[in-house]
């Protein structure tokens, strides 16, 4: 298929982009990597009449530790985080996420930012967000504002973002001793959608979870949150059978629907078991037992 016609513009600074925005108004698609964007325009799903690229905007491919948490800027692309020692060693939840993501050409031009703002529930990285708390950071022409992940992601392909404002960063806490992270995916074949999949992270004191977080893929309208298993295991020590209730509860969470991939119920049971198997392996990484870092 080829696209609808389109304008195309590449600025150099933020203050062009949201002029572009503001004088296209509704009618302008900001082009992170396009991995998403691009097909759905091939496919005449999406028709913007104008394209404002963000690869000559700097200061969007910072990826760096900083004042107590990870920074990601908008433009890092997934392919950078793939092969991040700091990404691999101290968020393993995040590389794990990265590296299920479509395949590695896709990886070479796809971003981060890009595949949040984008808000489709069966990309892999908002479950991974939402378990380890992420904030977006918007700017547009009246400032920046920082939101939280469980804020910015709204509906189906539908996020918090105005018209006219861009995806800046994404910050994730910076882990805390004894801290471990996971994502765990089902798919029918290598690079595909999730049938169902489960991002989870853990902290401890000794055996006891201080702080939990499980965000589900592709079993519902967005990314969902399963804060009853979160609220469940805090407070508790991460035993094998508190580990079975929490995934009992994050698959009370899920809200599947039956299609191509399975019916709803085959989901929610899948969401069972890979919610129990990311909480095993957040509880290796948080306790060293594995070689993953926290």
């Amino acid at each position: 298929m080829i696209p609808d016609t389109f304008e195309y513009a590449a600025p150099t600074s933020l203050p062009e982009v949201f002029d572009l925005l503001h004088q296209r108004e509704g009618e302008a698609k900001l082009l992170a990597g396009g991995q998403s964007l691009i097909p759905l325009m091939k496919f005449r799903l999406a028709a913007p009449a104008l394209l404002v690229d963000l690869r000559k905007v700097p200061h969007l491919d910072v990826l760096q530790e900083r004042d107590g948490s990870l920074v990601i800027g908008a433009m890092v692309r997934e392919s950078r985080l793939d092969t991040s020692t700091l990404i691999r060693t101290r968020y393993p939840g995040i590389h794990d996420a990265t590296a299920v993501v479509a395949d590695p050409l896709v990886r070479n031009f796809a971003t981060l930012g890009g595949n949040l703002a984008h808000a489709d529930p069966a990309n892999d990285h908002p479950a991974m967000m939402l378990a380890l708390r992420a904030q977006v950071v918007a700017d547009g022409p009246s400032g920046r504002r920082t939101l939280a992940i469980d804020d910015f992601l709204v509906d189906t392909l539908e996020n918090a973002l105005a018209l006219d404002e861009v995806l800046t960063e994404i910050h994730v806490p910076r882990p805390a001793t004894r801290s471990g992270s996971a994502y765990v995916k089902l798919e029918r074949k290598v690079g595909d959608y999730a049938i169902a999949a489960v991002g989870a992270q853990l902290t401890l004191d000794g055996d006891t979870c201080t702080q939990a977080g499980i965000g589900l893929t592709n079993v519902g309208p967005k990314a969902i949150r399963a804060a009853a298993a979160e609220t469940f295991l805090v407070g508790k020590p991460v035993t094998e059978e508190a580990i079975r209730e929490a995934a009992r509860l994050a698959g009370d969470a899920a809200d599947p629907a039956t299609d191509l991939r399975g019916p709803a119920e085959y989901k929610r049971a899948m969401v069972r078991t890979l919610t129990a198997r990311a909480l095993r392996q957040a509880f290796q990484r948080a306790t060293g037992a594995t070689g993953g870092g926290a």
